[in-house]
């Protein structure tokens, strides 16, 4: 019997501890309204500071993704930068490059053109000698002979070899006495009466003039026939 009654005794205090302990559990109301119908003051609370929640983690998704994106856009154009610096230095390597090849080719024109120069000089002056020469031998010839006619023969064969010289060379004398008077290469001295026919013709040559190719080198210096009043 006594037995029975602690028995009894010790469940009424384990269900005293139970009923304490449920007391001391805080049940959170998640209902947003009260009986009465009003909104409940901690569920708006709740909502606000919810919202606020999501909010933040709203604005720090877009201020990351804003943040990565410049970065993005930064690096684009630190690349785009450093790509015109090397366009810039290989255009400037390429016009120093030309540059240097275009003072390069203008040296060697002008040493061309210098030597082309020293070698027709050199052409030409060979061709002189042998009409040099020739005048040696005419007055060598004219000292001995003491004859006026062996120096006259003398001066016509340097005369020949001088005029042979300039053919090699491709000057040509300009047709004068008997052609008609032509202003590009005659050049008129002085007129004389002539016969109907011989009119506008040179009649007499004062100096010969020359051309090489189409290029005139002096005019001759003529008479020219004119019609009697």
């Amino acid at each position: 019997m006594a037995a029975m009654m602690e028995n009894s005794k010790n469940n009424n205090i384990e269900i005293q501890i139970e009923q304490e302990k449920v007391e001391e559990i805080k049940v959170k109301d998640k209902r947003r309204f009260t009986e009465e119908g009003e909104l409940r003051e901690d569920a708006f609370n709740e909502e606000s500071a919810e919202k606020t929640t999501k909010t933040e983690q709203s604005k720090s998704v877009e201020l990351t993704k804003l943040e990565t994106e410049l970065k993005e856009e930064r690096a684009r154009r630190e690349a785009a930068e450093a790509k015109l610096v090397a366009i810039q230095a290989k255009f400037e390597e390429l016009v120093a490059k030309m540059e240097k090849e275009t003072a390069e080719m203008r040296e060697r024109i002008k040493k061309n053109l210098e030597e082309r120069s020293q070698q027709a000089q050199f052409q030409f002056l060979k061709t002189l000698l042998p009409i040099l020469d020739n005048l040696k031998l005419a007055i060598e010839h004219a000292e001995k002979e003491s004859s006026l006619e062996k120096l006259i023969e003398g001066v016509k064969g340097t005369a020949r070899s001088f005029e042979q010289t300039l053919a090699n060379l491709g000057v040509e004398p300009i047709p004068s006495v008997g052609s008609d008077f032509n202003p590009e290469v005659h050049e008129a001295i002085d007129t004389i009466e002539v016969e109907p026919d011989k009119e506008g013709k040179v009649t007499l040559e004062y100096q010969r003039g020359y051309k090489i190719g189409e290029k005139l080198l002096r005019p001759a210096k003529v008479q020219v026939g004119k019609g009697s009043k």
